[in-house]
């Protein structure tokens, strides 16, 4: 608990979780950012203020600190005086209390300024935070530049990509489905870029899944080789990411009862025409269905003992514009999804990067160069070889939980039917 102490006496502040009067006794658990606290009431006056005090109200406890091992951190507050910061709080939907919270999934979204209240809510975003932070302190370590890009744009990032449409003063713009243009031009400056930023998808996907918003983390760096460098970078930062949820939230990820997985050193890595051979898919399948993905992520569990695997080698007619061909084989890409518990959770690659083959690449697909002219004055001006990725945050946070949906990691999720709150 948070505390402010002088000889005497220690002072928290928070929300009365738990009440439990007996004959002669009432306990009281109070909560803060930093967990739970017991409180010991046995003044008659104490005990009936508290008696009409609901739980969640928010109060101030003065008192003296003793142990008790069987208390929440092995102390409890006695003899205290509580003030209250505020009315008394109105029914709650649900029981914030109880360990589990026992609730659907529709009540939990529907309340969830209250149900994000619970300690195994709490945790599940506790884990998102510590994911993002070892993201920038590990690209941070290494060179790497925070950018923010922005998210009204006069164009979608991939072509008949379905984006969002909003009124700019008068004119069509859209909401960034990606930050993809903008961080390539943006390796051009500083060779090493990242954003951890919102990107919207208005695609009508009804899943468990999806959502039309969501938090990217996308990096993206210059000089690379292939998109092996990319696969290396990502086994890195992933690491990192997992590392700093053992070392900044591991509470949390015992309260939400995660298996931390191991990166391996190597990740393994299959091509996408034997991830079809492998799945007894037609050769002719433009991408893997969510079926294929499970029974890939068994495959690499069973012959590596990795919850990752990379396929690597899209088709070119599945990938945008700007993903470099495979050299010795252009009906491929040098790009990969990234498996995590049989589930993608990222796509990456090397792009193009000479400008004569973006308008090769363009006039292939039948677009007109000129909506692309500030992309292409960066590609015209000395590009080195770059490449890069992106990750859910949402979705690998849900295949930490290993949930059965991506909303509950989701804070407030939006998708085909929700828009509040």
């Amino acid at each position: 608990m948070n505390t402010s102490e002088s000889a005497k006496s220690v002072t928290v502040e928070g929300w009365i979780h738990r009440r439990r009067q007996l004959a002669s006794v009432t306990f009281v658990v109070v909560r803060d950012r930093s967990g739970l606290g017991q409180v010991v009431v046995t003044d008659p006056i104490v005990r009936e203020q508290i008696s009409e005090l609901p739980e969640e109200t928010v109060v101030r406890v003065t008192g003296s600190v003793a142990e008790n091992t069987k208390a929440p951190g092995g102390v409890e507050i006695v003899d205290p005086t509580i003030s209250v910061l505020g009315a008394p709080a109105q029914l709650q939907p649900v029981e914030l209390w109880r360990p589990k919270l026992s609730a659907t999934l529709p009540t939990v979204l529907d309340h969830a300024a209250i149900t994000w209240r619970h300690p195994t809510r709490q945790a599940v975003w506790k884990i998102a935070a510590a994911s993002m932070t070892g993201f920038r302190r590990h690209l941070d370590s290494i060179g790497f530049t925070e950018v923010a890009t922005p998210k009204i744009v006069d164009q979608s990032t991939e072509s008949g990509a379905n984006v969002f449409t909003l009124d700019y003063f008068g004119k069509d713009a859209y909401l960034a489905q990606s930050p993809q243009l903008y961080k390539q031009i943006l390796t051009g400056v500083f060779e090493r870029v990242y954003e951890v930023g919102p990107v919207f998808r208005a695609e009508p996907h009804d899943t468990a899944r999806h959502l039309a918003e969501y938090t990217s983390l996308d990096a993206e760096f210059g000089f690379i080789n292939d998109h092996h460098d990319v696969l290396a970078l990502l086994r890195g930062t992933l690491a990192a990411m997992i590392d700093t949820i053992r070392h900044t939230a591991g509470d949390a990820a015992a309260t939400a009862g995660i298996d931390l997985p191991v990166v391996p050193e190597q990740i393994p890595v299959l091509h996408f025409s034997e991830a079809l051979d492998l799945v007894g898919a037609s050769p002719h399948e433009p991408d893997l269905a969510p079926e294929h993905e499970r029974l890939l992520g068994k495959w690499a569990k069973t012959q590596f003992d990795s919850d990752f695997l990379a396929v690597e080698g899209y088709p070119a007619g599945k990938r945008p514009f700007y993903t470099h061909p495979q050299p010795d084989d252009p009906r491929w890409t040098n790009s990969f999804d990234l498996l995590f518990r049989g589930l993608e959770l990222v796509t990456g690659g090397q792009r193009l990067h000479n400008h004569a083959d973006y308008i090769a690449a363009l006039a292939a697909r039948s677009e007109d160069p000129a909506a692309y002219a500030p992309y292409l004055e960066a590609m015209g001006s000395g590009m080195p070889p770059h490449g890069g990725f992106a990750i859910g945050l949402e979705r690998w946070v849900s295949r930490l939980l290993e949930a059965d949906n991506i909303r509950y990691a989701t804070l407030f999720p939006r998708d085909i039917h929700r828009i509040r709150p």
